[in-house]
């Protein structure tokens, strides 16, 4: 049977832009590709880039103060939004641009509609064409998911923010993970008065312990006022203001509410099931350590099936994915040991397990200190920072190491690079110290704090 292409991807983001890429401009192949929203995906258009560049324009707030520490003569301004938004879609424009040419130059066919399958071997386009492919793969990567709060339709999601018409004086953001604590570092940063509520009784749940602590006592000394064991009962709206009723037995008024409660894949209405492709719990599309789903010209990769949802790992799926499929050498996605950045303010790098996980598997030695760092600490600022390494008694091996502090997601880059390459405690003791940083703290944590 001959097909139209040797391979369609639905979906533009990083990873099916990778895919396609590679799989025309390497291996030769007749790709095509069909993206109903706007090219780059989450990372590109609203998630990674446009919230980095959020974090730094937040953080200049801070920085002025220290200035002024250090014998500047300067004074803190107003912050424009509505110059920082434009600047920010215009770069974000640009940066759709860049995709859209990656695939015009590697011979990639595009559709800027909506695609659904309607066998294992067919895709059927928004305006009712069809296309056939010997593979397709699917890259629909996710999206925030909504709590069903009563008067969650009130709310704003992680989507929405970049797109705010002006600034709000006050904010409520309700959750607890990454994404929730990136964005209230950055509103608090901004000058937004700024209210967090996560139901758990610490945020960034399933991350180390002690990182997680220091981080919530840090966005707390920064003016965020983070309330634990806290959801909402009932939004209402109170004029332009979102009126809410919460179960610490608090009801008030915020300007803006923003849920960030998690995200759900993109599945809805691709014609998966009817084809025999397996859903899980979520809505995630079900593949096996090569990307290939129960229907064996149908592949995933990225958000949408929900294994470790980060932009570099769906490019490495991506490129997993043309190997074993293009290039005929099988090459499974490996996702251990994959340092990771969050960032809150401070920052957190980690790479790893976390001591909880660690110790439910065998003995281990935990070295970690945290101290003010030269630069705030004569700024008088009490801010502190955390360096941790969690070891095996046994091998020695760095089992996960955990930072928490300005440029951490610098700092786990490289360590992950040692920690990846199974370095020891030893192996960290040898290596000199940079001085003075704060990273020194990594190499020089002679004897561990506790064993468990």
């Amino acid at each position: 049977m001959s097909f139209d292409y040797d391979l369609f991807v639905i979906g533009g983001g990083s990873g099916g832009v990778r895919a396609a890429r590679v799989a025309a401009g390497e291996a030769g192949a007749r790709v095509a590709l069909a993206e109903e929203d706007r090219y780059g995906g989450t990372c590109v258009i609203r998630g990674c880039v446009p919230k980095k560049l959020m974090v730094f324009a937040s953080e200049y707030s801070g920085m002025v103060e220290d200035a002024r520490a250090y014998g500047w003569d300067v004074a803190p301004g107003a912050f424009d939004w509505g110059a920082f938004r434009g600047k920010l879609h215009g770069e974000l424009d640009r940066l759709e641009g860049v995709y859209r040419g990656i695939l015009k130059t590697n011979g990639v066919e595009t559709f800027d509609q909506r695609a659904r399958l309607s066998d294992p071997h067919t895709v059927e386009l928004a305006d009712g064409t069809t296309r056939t492919a010997r593979h397709i793969l699917i890259a629909t990567g996710g999206r925030p998911g909504l709590p069903g709060l009563p008067g969650d339709e009130f709310a704003m999601t992680s989507n929405d923010i970049f797109h705010m018409d002006s600034l709000p004086k006050s904010v409520l953001i309700v959750g607890g993970g990454y994404i929730a604590c990136e964005f209230a570092g950055i509103l608090n940063g901004l000058g937004v008065e700024t209210t967090q509520y996560y139901r758990g009784a610490q945020i960034l749940r399933g991350f180390d312990e002690e990182a997680r602590g220091l981080i919530c006592e840090e966005m707390c000394n920064n003016g965020i006022d983070v309330h634990l064991g806290t959801t909402v009962i009932d939004m209402v709206r109170d004029g332009d203001a979102v009126r809410v009723k919460a179960t610490n037995g608090t009801e008030r008024s915020f300007d803006k509410v923003l849920l960030a409660t998690g995200r759900v894949p993109n599945s809805d209405d691709l014609g998966l099931e009817a084809l025999g492709v397996e859903l899980g719990r979520k809505g995630q599309i079900v593949v096996d350590e090569y990307s290939q789903t129960a229907v064996p010209s149908i592949y995933a990769i990225g958000d949408v099936t929900d294994r470790m949802n980060l932009t570099p790992v769906a490019i490495r799926e991506g490129m997993a994915f043309v190997r074993t499929v293009f290039e005929g050498k099988p090459t499974p996605v490996d996702h251990d040991l994959i340092p990771t950045a969050i960032f809150t303010q401070p920052e957190f790098g980690t790479v790893g397990l976390s001591e909880e996980e660690a110790r439910e598997i065998e003995p281990v030695e935990i070295y970690s200190t945290s101290f003010r760092p030269m630069q705030t600490s004569f700024a008088d600022r009490p801010n502190r920072v955390l360096m941790k390494l969690v070891v095996s008694k046994a091998s020695r091996k760095v089992l996960g190491c955990h930072i928490v502090a300005p440029g951490a997601g610098e700092m786990i880059q490289l360590a992950g690079i040692a920690v990846k390459m199974g370095a020891t405690k030893e192996d960290f003791d040898r290596t000199v110290a940079v001085h003075p940083t704060m990273s020194e703290e990594i190499v020089t944590m002679r004897n561990p704090v506790r064993t468990a």
